[in-house]
């Protein structure tokens, strides 16, 4: 097990970003406009007018599990997000597990939105959503190098573009619901809160869904070293990100409900879902703004998922869980920039595979976005675990964080549970042993890496 060496020099740029860059990274993480665009319509379609409640308890679980992060984040800070979190308080293993179950959600996440980038942006140019392998191909190709490109330059610069992309993309889906137009009008529904009509099946089914559409919300822990004050910044904005994101995601699931009516049981099949919306209310000057924000906004959560994989691959290099090569950081653009371009492989080359194969960009948002949803669970189960240790071993009884750390498990283990289902149709049914054989592999792969430990993630203790 590596050594610890509290404020070991990174080679990043420390205390660079401020906090509402730091929050940017969270939130295009997230892509909160992903979920009206693409989560939400699915979470109607499996919820109906129990939509909205089901991210209401979703937002009440990601809050629990925020706030079990911030146990560790107001106490200490590194590159390595919930890794080193974990490696401080159960040790090699389960932070190993949670290294490898952060690479592949965060790099699952990056190649699933591809899947969206292409589809609503090349519905913007030729007016449908179905778009040939060899256009998929190399407009994914594009984003990605893109993506990797930024994140490899500056992290300041990524992370301003993302805050900008996000707020544009949120006021635009905003006015789609706020704006007075033809048919079904923002008003209050009753029948929605009709909770004795409202089965648990589906509520439970929504609930899953639900779930994916927070995941990604603590990556600003990644940019533990890089961030001004980073002990109080970083709490704050997973926190921040986790409520309002889920206000957000509440209120477009009740919106949309109202606005597809009848039409929900068909979104499922819609390619975007949003444009059909806006020329449904008569907004028809919103449709292509919605494509352009869209298609924007994928590409956010994609560099935003390449920058939270970089660092974390940089934080097991460094403990000597993966080569050197990924330990280095750039000397003028101080950004870890071998671990940006490893991240940016393993984000294009599985979505490249599927487009070959002949997937659709939904297929491949669904697949591979399950496949990361996975990653998420797991790592969000081991830190909540390492939070409940670190509390009675410290001999601190915290009622509140007991409380936490109780609904954030209950929420995670309804969710694990659902991920492996025998009924699921198509590659969802081995998708969870996929996930298995896949961190197995990359524990693995540290287990045996045979370089020298070059010294434990820095940890800041002081803000």
């Amino acid at each position: 097990m590596p050594t610890n060496r509290a404020r070991q020099p990174t080679g990043l740029h420390e205390g660079r970003l401020s906090p509402w860059e730091t929050l940017g990274q969270s939130l295009a993480s997230i892509a909160p406009t992903a979920t009206p665009a693409m989560v939400a319509p699915l979470v109607l379609a499996a919820s109906g007018k129990g939509s909205w409640l089901a991210y209401a308890l979703a937002t009440v679980g990601i809050v629990a599990i925020a706030a079990g992060i911030n146990y560790f984040a107001r106490q200490s800070s590194s590159p390595g997000s919930l890794y080193a979190f974990v490696h401080r308080s159960l040790g090699k293993w389960p932070s190993l597990i949670t290294g490898w179950a952060l690479l592949i959600a965060y790099t699952g996440t990056a190649a699933a939105v591809t899947g969206g980038f292409t589809s609503y942006a090349y519905s913007l140019f030729a007016g449908t959503s179905t778009v040939g392998s060899i256009t998929a191909a190399v407009m994914t190709l594009g984003a990605v190098l893109a993506a990797g490109a930024l994140a490899y330059r500056d992290v300041q610069i990524s992370v301003r573009l993302m805050l900008v992309i996000e707020a544009v993309s949120i006021a635009l889906i905003l006015a789609l619901f706020l704006i007075p137009g033809q048919g079904s009008v923002l008003r209050f529904d009753a029948s929605q809160f009709h909770l004795n009509g409202l089965a648990a099946g589906p509520i439970r089914a929504g609930l899953v869904l639900a779930i994916f559409s927070f995941v990604g919300f603590e990556s600003a822990a990644a940019l533990g070293s890089e961030a001004t004050r980073p002990l109080t910044t970083i709490p704050r904005t997973i926190t921040l990100t986790a409520i309002l994101s889920g206000l957000f995601f509440v209120f477009t699931a009740y919106a949309e409900s109202i606005g597809f009516g009848a039409q929900v049981a068909d979104l499922a099949n819609n390619g975007a879902p949003l444009q059909w919306l806006a020329h449904r209310r008569g907004l028809d000057f919103l449709a292509p703004l919605l494509a352009i924000g869209s298609t924007i906004s994928f590409f956010a959560c994609t560099l935003a998922c390449i920058t939270a994989a970089a660092r974390t691959l940089f934080a097991l290099a460094r403990d000597g869980y993966l080569h050197a090569l990924y330990a280095r950081a750039h000397v003028h653009n101080k950004t870890p920039h071998t671990a940006v371009v490893l991240a940016a492989s393993l984000t294009v080359i599985p979505a490249l595979a599927l487009i070959v194969a002949g997937t659709g960009p939904f297929d491949i948002y669904g697949w591979v976005g399950t496949l990361a949803t996975y990653g998420f669970i797991t790592a969000y189960i081991v830190v909540t675990l390492a939070v409940l240790r670190a509390i009675f071993t410290q001999g601190r009884r915290i009622v509140r964080a007991l409380i936490f750390a109780i609904v954030a498990l209950v929420v995670l283990a309804l969710a694990g549970w659902s991920a492996f289902d025998p009924a699921a149709v198509g590659p969802y049914r081995w998708l969870p042993y996929l996930y298995l054989t896949l961190l197995l592999l990359g524990v693995l792969i540290s287990a045996l890496t045979p370089g020298a430990h070059i010294s434990t993630t820095a940890e800041q203790s002081t803000s």
